[in-house]
């Protein structure tokens, strides 16, 4: 089982809310955009998202190299090293303290990297995973780039990849 916050409202109690206990027992998680703003608001995740580097809003489709293709929720990427997939936000800076910036890259927690980074990221972080390897924050929105109807499939990965760690 998996659960996924993108535009759900985070409990009042988060504490004692199924998708925190879930994290904790192990269970998937995946952070999407104000998602990912919950994941490290409530400490599953390290660092905080900022305001955009320049202030603008910014929704385009952007180039994301696959920085670590061996997580639950990269597999289905399989040997792909770069993907593209949209992006909407105004406070999707990544923003975190040195040791922690360090602690991810040198843990392999970095999961998503931008190629051209639209928000000024640090270290063009663009998804990020926690120390146990089941919980992912990421600024891009995947479930928009995941069906040939939609034009885009580029997402798709992300979403099978859950289904094959199920």
């Amino acid at each position: 089982m998996a659960i996924i916050f993108a535009r759900a409202p985070w409990p009042r109690r988060a504490r004692s809310s199924a998708p925190l206990l879930h994290a904790e027992r192990g269970g998937l998680v995946l952070g999407i955009c104000n998602g990912f703003q919950v994941l490290t608001e409530t400490r599953l995740l390290p660092g905080a998202l900022a305001r955009n580097a320049g202030l603008k809003f910014a929704c385009k489709e952007v180039p994301l190299a696959i920085a670590n293709g061996n997580t639950a929720f990269t597999r289905a990427y399989r040997e792909q090293r770069e993907t593209e997939i949209p992006i909407a936000h105004g406070d999707g800076r990544f923003v975190a303290d040195e040791a922690d910036i360090q602690r991810l890259e040198g843990d392999g927690r970095v999961v998503f990297r931008y190629l051209a980074n639209p928000n000024g990221s640090a270290h063009d972080i663009a998804g990020i995973i926690n120390d146990r390897g089941n919980v992912l924050g990421m600024m891009p929105h995947p479930e928009r780039a995941a069906d040939p109807a939609l034009g885009r499939t580029g997402g798709a990965a992300v979403f099978q990849s859950l289904l094959e760690a199920a």
